[in-house]
Order: structure tokens, then C-alpha cells, then sequence
């Protein structure tokens, strides 16, 4: 009996080991994509031919969403939910009004600057692997899967992270009305 309690307890440790390993594996794999900023996209992104992908979003709110904090509005909003000082300088703010400001330092180019917002990164993931014109003509044939490169296709519960009732100016969220007002579709080829 005793042999076999302690079989169990060294295949206790061995499978909690294993687990911690593949947890350590995972945090390795996603920090090892950075955030590069939209002037990075902007290159393949911009111009009629490409669907003025980059001009869309220049022209909607998510690019304006760092600056937005500077208004008196903003401001008077921060006031209100108990933040002192500039709205632009709070966590609390930024979290949601850039891109990746959670994410580690090392995990930043420096071509990625609060300044530019909501940028695409945010809902597509940090783009240093999928940047290049070859990798993401395999991801359009199928021949590799986004997440390898971390390409991530957003959805209803990337949006949530910042539109939902913990915001102080928060209005009912419905992402399928949402989606479409900022919608950038690729041209067909």
C-alpha cells in the first residue's frame, strides 16, 4: 500500500512538472511577439489597392483614443471616477485608449507609441512575426495558421476587454453593429 501511495504522489509531481512546463512553454511562445506599431502595417496597409485598410482607421475613433484623453471631457470624466491628474498619464486609462500598455517593455518596439491609440495590434495581435508580405500571403493561401505568427482574428471578446460596464462612458456594446462600423476588408485579388 505504501509503495503504491508513493507510485501516486511521484506521478503527482511529474504531472504537475509537466504542466508547469507547458505553462512556461505557452508564456515563452506568446512573448516572443512584439508589437512593431501602425507605422509598421501602415506599409502594406495603405492606398486604394489595399483597401485603404490604414486610411480607415486613421478616420475612426480607435486611432483617436490616446488623444481623446486629453479633452475636457476626458477629463472631467477621469475627475469623476476618482482619477487624479491627467487622464493621458493614468493606468487606469491608457489600458484601454493604446495599444499593449500592459504588455512587458521587452515585449515593445519602439515604433509602438501611445500616441497612435487603439491601433491594429490591438485587435490583431502583436505583429513581428506576421509583418512580413511572405508570411501573410502563406496565411491568405492557408499554407500556415495566424496564431503560429500571432495573428489573431478579433472577436466579440477582444472588444470586451475595453467596451464593457467597468468604462465610465460606457453604452451597451453589440458587436455585430459594432464590427461593421469598423470594418476594413481586404480587396479581392
Amino acid at each position: 500500500m505504501r509503495k503504491l501511495a508513493a507510485l501516486l504522489v511521484i506521478l503527482a509531481i511529474i504531472l504537475m512538472n509537466i504542466n508547469l512546463f507547458a505553462q512556461e512553454a505557452k508564456k515563452t511562445e506568446a512573448s516572443k511577439f512584439k508589437y512593431i506599431g501602425a507605422s509598421k502595417c501602415k506599409m502594406c496597409h495603405k492606398g486604394e489597392k489595399k483597401g485603404n485598410i490604414f486610411e480607415k482607421w486613421q478616420e475612426r475613433g480607435h486611432s483617436k483614443a490616446y488623444a481623446t484623453l486629453a479633452t475636457e471631457e476626458s477629463k472631467e470624466v477621469a475627475k469623476k471616477g476618482g482619477i487624479k491628474g491627467d487622464p493621458q498619464q493614468a493606468a487606469e486609462c491608457l489600458v484601454c485608449h493604446t495599444t499593449a500598455y500592459k504588455a512587458p517593455a521587452a515585449q515593445k518596439e519602439a515604433t509602438l507609441t501611445m500616441e497612435e491609440g487603439v491601433s491594429c495590434e490591438a485587435c490583431h495581435g502583436p505583429g513581428s512575426e506576421y509583418k512580413s508580405m511572405k508570411v501573410m500571403k502563406d496565411i491568405a493561401a492557408g499554407k500556415v495558421k495566424l496564431c503560429d505568427y500571432g495573428l489573431i482574428t478579433p472577436d466579440k471578446e477582444v472588444c470586451v476587454k475595453c467596451h464593457n460596464p467597468k468604462s465610465p462612458t460606457y453604452k451597451e456594446f453589440k458587436f455585430e453593429e459594432a464590427v461593421k462600423l469598423i470594418a476594413h476588408p481586404l480587396p479581392k485579388e
